[in-house]
């Protein structure tokens, strides 16, 4: 079973080639390196390295990278080589394919989910930007 420590979103890969919201691109993107796609995007790509599509970010057409963060719109499928994660905001049509899948709370997916490892998609609560405060316990019972 594959054990991750942090979520990919939170991780470190380097410089990042950043597409700013309002720009619209069509046509196949191919590269290497991390990318955050933020504007529209209508067509496919291959990116060797990790991808994330941001908030408010659509795409229409096949994600195919690495490891795929998807927290916007996309329609297509959307094809990791290691890990995909679908954050709380994401809306999906089509098919989720992975090593290592996590959804998100909130996530809307009209398609199938097709786990390459075996293991079945991880699902977790979106906490990021949100307190979360501890609960202290007005009362301790002690047993003797």
């Amino acid at each position: 079973m594959l054990k991750f420590k942090r979520r990919m979103q939170d991780s470190s890969h380097g410089p990042k080639t950043y597409v700013a919201p309002g720009t619209r691109i069509i046509g196949t993107i191919q590269g290497k390196g991390s990318y955050v796609f933020c504007g529209t995007i209508e067509g496919d790509c291959d990116i060797s390295g990790p991808l994330t599509l941001a908030e408010g970010g659509r795409w229409k057409g096949t994600i195919k990278a690495t490891d795929i963060v998807v927290a916007g719109t996309v329609e297509g499928d959307v094809i990791g080589e290691q890990r995909v994660e679908i954050t709380g905001t994401a809306r999906v049509t089509g098919s989720l394919a992975g090593h290592s899948i996590a959804v998100a709370e909130g996530a809307i997916i009209e398609g199938d989910i097709k786990v390459k490892s075996g293991v079945a998609p991880v699902t977790f609560q979106e906490k990021r930007g949100t307190e979360v405060q501890a609960q202290v316990p007005t009362k301790i019972l002690a047993h003797s």
